[in-house]
């Protein structure tokens, strides 16, 4: 297969990039995937099993090292359904995002991870609740993500009589504080892309715009399984997170100070997001931590507890590596 080099991948001239087009299509499940084409094939044959084929499938390989390339070669050759490919220089999920954003022309998108798949009438789901009960009132659906293998929703079921939601009430009022599947308008998301990062770091959650989009807009509920999720060890971004805030200090740094300028926000969540914010600042060894955040009193009552919090991310951390060096000597 006739390849270009880009760093350490190997890409296929006619799929280094699928430029933005025009889509005739209702909804864009985009997949932003890092050396994860041991579990890509079983989300495309969810994909190609789907009751409602109203749909693209954009995947984003953020650099991908393991055969990826040639995987998503053969579903572009099965030609079951419409996907759509473009490769990147390795750089994170959050990049992977804002690429995705840049090239969706669909009106609604929904992330669904490599490791992750749908059943087969979540699309028919999300078309028909859109189409019965969308408006521009909304920044689109939430539904319900459930552990892969069951009949099991992550964190239980919506409240059966709740219609709408802001995003952020389900984790404050802890209404759902577990994983759900957000599917958004593409329009609203545009507005708020692309989400700039720093320089080495890759951990930067691309919730940040979510949280952009949710705290002006409602959610509708549906309370149907959208996702099954298969959490994976190792790399996944839901896993070591204690790793990840001492890796990425300033992007949660600046997604906390975001989080804390919501206007659902509440006092006592911002209480927490300031412990967060001091600890994050000294892990980044920013010393206008102060000057950067216009809560400048409770940061003073917080910077105990966020130092503390501090120290205790430094433990973790050496107590994770010296675990890990451990396992590598036996």
């Amino acid at each position: 297969m006739d390849c270009l080099r880009d760093g350490n991948s190997s890409i296929p001239k006619r799929l280094l990039v699928c430029p933005l087009m025009s889509s005739d299509k209702f909804l864009t499940v985009f997949t932003p995937t890092f050396n994860r084409a041991h579990t890509l094939r079983r989300l495309y044959e969810s994909l190609c099993a789907q009751t409602c084929k109203d749909f693209e499938w954009l995947v984003i390989d953020d650099g991908s090292t393991d055969g990826t390339c040639s995987l998503v070669e053969s579903f572009l050759s099965d030609g079951r359904i419409s996907v759509r490919y473009i490769v990147k220089e390795n750089g994170g999920l959050y990049t992977g995002y804002n690429t995705a954003y840049a090239n969706i022309g669909t009106e609604l998108n929904v992330c669904v991870d490599s490791d992750d798949f749908m059943p087969d009438n979540a699309v028919e789901l999300i078309v028909k609740t859109w189409r019965e009960r969308g408006t521009d009132r909304y920044a689109g659906i939430i539904g319900l993500d459930f552990y892969a293998g069951t009949d099991r929703p992550i964190a239980g079921y919506f409240p059966e009589k709740m219609t709408e939601c802001y995003y952020l009430d389900l984790y404050i009022k802890r209404i759902h504080r577990g994983d759900s599947k957000q599917v958004m308008r593409t329009d609203l998301m545009k507005r708020v892309t692309p989400q700039i990062g720093f320089d080495g770091e890759k951990n930067f959650n691309p919730v940040y715009m979510l949280l952009q989009v949710c705290d002006e807009y409602p959610l509708l509920v549906l309370n149907e399984n959208l996702c099954y999720v298969d959490y994976q060890n190792g790399d996944s971004m839901s896993g070591a997170i204690f790793r990840q805030y001492a890796d990425s200090p300033r992007s949660f740094a600046k997604q906390r100070l975001l989080e804390m300028s919501l206007r659902r926000s509440t006092f006592m969540n911002n209480v927490r997001l300031m412990v967060h914010y001091i600890a994050s600042s000294f892990l980044a060894r920013d010393k206008d931590w102060l000057k950067r955040t216009p809560h400048k009193l409770l940061a003073m009552v917080c910077f105990a507890p966020g130092f503390l919090f501090y120290r205790y991310i430094l433990y973790k951390n050496v107590v994770s590596y010296d675990r890990a060096d451990s396992g590598s000597r036996r």
